[in-house]
């Protein structure tokens, strides 16, 4: 009798339906077909053992399972689920009737129960897209199925519950959850805080100023500056995650297995900071069977390398087309798969490598050229990606005993949006555009026109500060920015001379 279940393949972050094909005839063997890798093939002993000790009957008779398409790798364990059902029905011990119905993935243990799988909600959408009455799935990932529209979602622990299910003896109890509401619950809920830290009240401006028009940036300061605690309340100031924006961040994760199973949706935006000993395919993504790396994970969020100097030199510079892009194409033999990476970089340094160059108390150790070798560990492209240099100065005492509360996020947070919905305006007609970031020279010279005086402030900055040629474009783009910020339509003098200031590592005094 030859039965058909369906599945799903995740490729990047899409899914593709696959139908499970099972045949059982006169014979003794077991055929799995369909291009399956090593984790598939092994189903056949977690399906055997599942469906003996769930109180079922394995048949011993010819099994032939074909996963199709035929020319399409198929991978992982979540492929167990719909083969026993397949089988079972099959040998006559459920009916076939409702089958089509339903998705139906899971990873099988040899008692019957079933584990998590990886990319629940694009498979979820996936169905929903096909036509599809229902979903079945693990009950750990039944929330992130449950937020899709249009599809019922069973969450299942064992193998005998959807067999009950399928013979009418057993009712499923359907998840529900409210997208909107799940959406809004936790938009706002960040556990850091800038009223936490005390003083530098400079690097907040520049990380507002970078937050409001998304630009990257690089902190550079003495170690026990404040460097790490003002990069991980970055998030908390950043405008909060549209629908669209939050269901495409959960999909990542889910594809990548990191979400809990108390997530339905990611309402707040990710912060990732990878250790300076990750591997390039660790950071961009990749792998046999391709995973979203680190610039991925922080889509929609923030990707903090602590210590820039400290990554290898071929980890940085596969960043470098990501950044420009705003996605990850890896290609393999077979087939390739295209992640989006949307993310704002903040970087931090320490200025040399005993920490203490241009200290305003302690004196540097480093030897003579010292300085300079440590900070060409940065490729000038690299660098040339960062609109923002911050010098961070430690903090002194009578500051940090202050009782004076500093500016909470969410103030700033305001600011930030509504500088935001300055740039929506101005590029209501370019769908690839969301903020001055992300403007070409082309763009540059359109939209950050300034005054002859500007000019001529800008050309004696350059001159004096031994600024490069690549700093015209990045002041002028943080100028628009300061500008929004000020609900200016014009960029003044001001604007130009602090925007000016953000580039410290331009100068001849830190470059050489």
């Amino acid at each position: 009798m030859l039965v058909k279940t369906y599945g799903s393949a995740v490729y990047g972050v899409n899914a593709l339906t696959i139908t499970i094909e099972v045949n059982i005839s006169a014979g003794t063997k077991y055929y799995m077909v369909g291009l399956p890798d090593n984790a598939v093939k092994e189903s056949l002993q977690r399906v055997a053992s599942a469906i003996n000790v769930s109180g079922f009957r394995m048949p011993k008779q010819k099994i032939v399972v074909n996963l199709a398409p035929a020319d399409i790798k198929k991978e992982g364990s979540s492929y167990d689920l719909p083969i026993a059902i397949g089988i079972l029905a099959a040998s006559g011990q459920i009916p076939t009737d409702e089958l089509e119905d339903y998705f139906i993935m899971g990873e099988l243990s040899l008692d019957g129960s079933i584990q998590p799988i990886k990319g629940a909600l694009p498979i979820a959408i996936q169905a929903q897209q096909d036509g599809f009455k229902g979903f079945i799935l693990p009950k750990q990932n039944v929330r992130e199925a449950a937020i899709v529209n249009d599809l019922i979602a069973y969450g299942v622990e064992n193998l005998a519950q959807i067999v009950a299910f399928f013979n009418k003896s057993e009712t499923l109890e359907q998840v529900k959850v409210n997208t909107r509401e799940e959406f809004l619950k936790n938009i706002n809920n960040y556990e850091h805080d800038f009223a936490d830290v005390k003083g530098q009240e400079n690097i907040k401006r520049a990380l507002e100023i970078a937050a409001a028009g998304g630009h990257n940036v690089i902190l550079i300061g003495p170690p026990g500056a404040g460097k790490t605690m003002l990069a991980k309340r970055l998030p908390t100031i950043l405008p909060p995650l549209n629908l669209n924006e939050a269901l495409e961040t959960t999909k990542i994760h889910s594809v990548a297995g990191k979400l809990a199973a108390s997530d339905a949706l990611m309402t707040s935006r990710p912060y990732r900071s990878p250790h300076h000993t990750i591997s390039d395919v660790a950071l961009v993504g990749g792998g046999m069977n391709p995973q979203p790396g680190e610039i991925s994970l922080a889509h929609n969020g923030v990707l903090f390398l602590d210590e820039l100097p400290e990554f290898k030199r071929t980890v940085l510079e596969v960043m470098r087309q990501p950044l420009e892009d705003r996605k990850v194409a890896i290609a393999r033999a077979r087939f390739s798969v295209e992640y989006p990476a949307s993310f704002m970089l903040v970087a931090s340094m320490n200025p040399c490598p005993c920490g203490f160059y241009n200290h305003p108390e302690k004196d540097c150790v480093c030897a003579p050229g010292v300085v300079q070798k440590y900070l060409s560990k940065i490729s000038g492209p690299l660098l040339d990606r960062i609109d923002l240099h911050v010098e961070v100065t430690p903090v002194d005492f009578t500051e940090l005993a202050s009782s004076q509360e500093a500016e909470k996020s969410n103030h700033i947070r305001t600011r930030v949006i509504q500088a935001r919905e300055i740039q929506d305006l101005r590029f209501a007609d370019r769908e690839e555009l969301h903020c001055n970031a992300q403007m070409s020279p082309k763009m540059v010279r359109k939209v950050c026109q300034i005054s002859e005086a500007g000019t001529t402030l800008l050309k004696s900055a350059m001159e004096r500060l031994g600024l490069s040629a690549r700093a015209y474009d990045r002041i002028l783009k943080v100028a628009r920015t300061i500008a929004d910020l000020d609900g200016s339509k014009n960029i003044e003098l001001e604007h130009l001379a602090e925007s000016i200031n953000y580039r410290s590592l331009d100068r001849e005094g830190w470059a050489g």
